[in-house]
């Protein structure tokens, strides 16, 4: 990406979010280029005054100007400082959400692919952990303030002489050469320990994560952390201790030509006072105006500089700023009801891959039924309801909802359809309310109270100190609750029947159970979705047995879609195999939990 294209995308994101900003900004650069060049003029007059006529009044005018200047800038700079601050803490807090609203409407087939989980990981390490943004704005600050000071600081030097200005553009180039080779080999440095420093980050992060403390005690890894995060900490040092050797050489280099632009602006007014061309007021300005100058041109280069490291920094986060969101405004035709699905001849696989995961599958489902979708894993059976979903597109053929392409219906209309439990379920640290109305406007008291008695859930929320309003989990909240399991499932099917949508899809959110509990908790979920059209998906066969039919997925493909009792009476079947080897753990876990049962009661 070009830096020309990172500056147009960085200014449009700014003016979109706050263009204010701009005004403020240009205000303040005014301001303080007026200042600058105040300061180099007006002292001018009062040494010529004190030189010359001496006349007091004119001396006390020209003091209590350059006081009054001085107080006035000050106040302005510094009121148009604190309106700056304020407003770049909103502009920040802005793109941050911005981000964050990013990441929650791009395409769902990004959200899988590994390069945009490493492009969002080191998006997020730019604007947090480097700081990126908050010294992008900075650096625009400077720029913008020392143009306009060299633009004026260069009128007034060419008065004296355009051969001074030649000279000092010549010293500052050599610096801002300097400073180009210093800031790319400083880019250079970070884009390679970025790897090392994110091995590094993963094991510290690791030593904080509570998930993993029974294992690392249990199997003695608390000194192979140690190890690792030592030898990744000896690494680092030696890089920075490198980079601090070249940081030496550089500044030399640098402070050298910073000298021999002072022995020039000396040198060329020097001569031109001694020649009495110019009084020694005018020596005194044009010494200030060099001196400003160079001093304006090096802040100038050094924020070009660093405004293009930080745009290198800011590349993935403007590359992922630009990727296509979720494409809700396809469709414009209303649903309230789902009458029926149909999937036409469907085949998809997914990005950046060669194998077909549905290969031309073709299937309806009618308004209240039940349906289990079954197979081996890997199948195909969870991408359906991602198709459904529409978090992924077929390649090939149309998904028909009352007849009509699911792309045809509103985004938001389309999705108050449907209602589903997935197997990477998430329960947020939010009330259990929240996690079950999920703040719907006019959420129902009493209608969240009826779902958890649906669920089997009141009596245990009821006990808990602040009910309802009781937190899910503890990271913000001594008294947050940790449900189990099955406990969690339960708030998790709550919060899909509270939805009251049409169509109700669990996509095995019970795999971590043993058969005999998934099987109560589909047997009850049956119960409680009452004449809505239901979708199980399961490499159990605990769903099929109560369901109207059961779709069997092999590689791909539809091979049996019947009921249980005539898939039962293929006895080569796909179908009646599955079954019938996990009938004998379906005995075998029931005998074990009869005897648990019996053995509990001595």
């Amino acid at each position: 990406m070009k830096a020309s294209k990172k500056i147009s995308l960085v200014v449009s994101l700014v003016w979109r979010i706050k263009p204010v900003y701009f005004i403020t900004l240009f205000l303040n650069s005014l301001i303080y280029s007026a200042h600058v060049l105040t300061n180099v003029i007006f002292p001018r007059n009062l040494i010529n005054e004190l030189i010359g006529a001496k006349d007091s009044s004119v001396l006390v005018i020209w003091i209590l100007v350059i006081v009054l200047s001085n107080v006035t800038f000050t106040f302005l700079k510094k009121t148009l400082k604190r309106l700056l601050d304020v407003q770049e803490k909103d502009l920040f807090w802005q793109i941050e959400r911005a981000f964050s609203d990013k990441i929650m409407s791009i395409e769902y087939r990004y959200l899988e692919d590994p390069y945009y989980l490493d492009l969002k990981e080191r998006a997020t390490f730019a604007m947090r952990n480097q700081s990126s943004l908050s010294r992008l704005i900075n650096m625009a600050i400077t720029f913008i303030n020392q143009s306009v000071t060299v633009v004026g600081l260069v009128v007034l030097i060419l008065n004296l002489s355009w051969i001074l200005v030649i000279s000092l553009i010549f010293t500052v180039f050599i610096l801002i050469f300097i400073q180009a080779r210093f800031s790319k080999y400083q880019l250079k440095f970070f884009s390679e320990l970025i790897p090392v420093n994110r091995r590094y980050g993963y094991y510290v992060n690791l030593t904080f994560d509570k998930t993993i403390h029974k294992d690392s005690r249990l199997f003695n890894m608390t000194g192979m952390f140690t190890d690792i995060i030592v030898k990744y900490n000896i690494e680092i040092n030696k890089w920075f201790s490198k980079f601090y050797r070249k940081i030496g050489l550089y500044i030399g280099l640098f402070q050298v030509v910073v000298v021999l632009q002072t022995i020039l602006a000396y040198g060329f007014v020097g001569a031109w006072t001694l020649g009495g061309q110019i009084s020694i007021g005018d020596l005194t300005m044009y010494v200030s105006a060099a001196v400003g100058f160079s001093s304006a041109v090096i802040t100038l280069g050094e924020s070009i500089i660093s405004i293009l490291q930080v745009l290198g920094y800011l590349e993935p986060f403007m590359e992922l700023m630009e990727i296509p969101v979720l494409a809700q405004s396809e469709g414009k035709e209303k649903i309230n009801v789902i009458e029926s699905i149909e999937f036409s001849k469907v085949s998809f696989k997914y990005p950046k891959t060669d194998k077909l995961i549905l290969d031309d599958i073709s299937f309806i489902i009618e308004k209240g039924q039940k349906i289990s979708i079954v197979g081996l894993n890997g199948a195909g059976k969870s991408t359906i309801v991602k198709l459904l979903c529409r978090l992924y597109k077929p390649d090939e053929g149309r998904i028909l909802v009352n007849g009509k392409d699911i792309y045809d219906y509103s985004y938001e209309d389309y999705m108050l359809c449907i209602s589903a439990v997935f197997q990477d379920y998430k329960l947020f640290n939010f009330s259990i309310y929240e996690n079950i109305s999920c703040n719907d406007i006019g959420s129902d008291d009493e209608k969240v109270s009826d779902i958890l008695e649906m669920v089997d859930m009141k009596k245990k929320v009821e006990s808990l100190p602040n009910g309802v309003k009781s937190l899910f989990g503890k990271e913000y909240d001594e008294e947050g609750v940790e449900f189990s399991i099955g406990q969690s499932q339960k708030i998790a099917i709550a919060r899909a029947l509270y939805k009251d949508s049409s169509l109700v899809i669990l996509d095995e959110p019970t795999s971590a159970l043993d058969p005999i509990a998934e099987a109560e908790i589909y047997e009850n979920f049956n119960n409680l979705v009452g004449d809505k059209t239901a979708i199980y998906i399961s490499h159990r066969m605990s769903s099929s047995i109560f369901c109207d039919r059961i779709l069997v997925i092999n590689e791909g493909r539809i091979e049996d879609f019947d009921s249980h009792q005539k898939l039962m009476k293929k006895k080569n079947s796909l179908y009646y195999k599955l079954f019938n080897s996990q009938a004998e753990n379906y005995r075998y876990e029931k005998v074990m939990k009869t005897y648990s049962s019996l053995d509990n009661g001595f």
